[in-house]
């Protein structure tokens, strides 16, 4: 079976890195969770802080059952599949894997792939250059928008009004730009406390 195929059939992903940390982001700041990062992206943000995750060609397929022991080597309870964009890829298998062992899953995805999988948290991170898949607007339990410029704001607004009512909704500071955009966010949240503030906690305590 060539690359192509291992990953099609959904038994083989392409990790680019995977590591037991703490998540640094969003309302489950804090919570011990293993990572697993898959390469591939459809976005390619200027922003990203992960651009060598793009190409998925350069990681060899990894079988979804090693991705399942490394989590259990690690005695962790809960998995966070990110990117890149891991919704590139038929998730159902690896799921499946996942509940089956007991492992709680949370997805980060920008929305711009169809669904696939079943997670326990999905964290929605749009952006603005890309069209958000419908199903994501009342799936996702948490809305997470990156504030790089004023007009961010407009965009988060936009997809506010598109959720359904019981999704977090969370302006979070693009890293580069913290020091100066991070006052507008704090100004825009008291003005509009339907939004709360996630930060990078990670970056600030240094922790992968």
């Amino acid at each position: 079976m060539n690359h192509e195929n291992k990953v099609n059939s959904g038994e083989f992903l392409p990790v680019m890195e995977q590591f037991y940390s703490i998540q640094g982001e969003g309302l489950n700041t804090g919570k011990a969770s293993y990572f697993v990062r898959i390469g591939g992206c459809d976005v390619g943000c200027s922003f990203c802080d992960v651009k060598e995750s793009w190409n998925p060609d350069i990681f060899p397929p990894m079988h979804i059952d090693e991705i399942v022991k490394n989590i259990q080597y690690e005695n962790a309870e809960s998995v966070v599949l990110t990117g890149g964009e891991p919704m590139l890829y038929n998730l159902d298998l690896l799921c499946e894997r996942l509940k089956k062992a007991r492992i709680e899953i949370f997805l980060e995805t920008s929305g711009s792939e169809p669904f696939s999988g079943e997670f326990d948290w999905i964290c929605m991170s749009p952006k603005a250059r890309t069209i958000v898949h419908e199903c994501w607007l009342d799936k996702a339990d948490e809305m997470k928008v990156i504030i790089e410029k004023k007009e961010d704001f407009a965009f988060a607004e936009s997809l506010s009004k598109k959720v359904h009512d019981n999704c977090t909704l969370l302006l979070q500071p693009e890293w580069s730009v913290v020091q100066t955009i991070l006052p507008q966010i704090v100004v825009y949240i008291k003005q509009n406390p339907r939004w709360r503030l996630s930060l990078q906690t990670h970056k600030y305590i240094n922790i992968p």
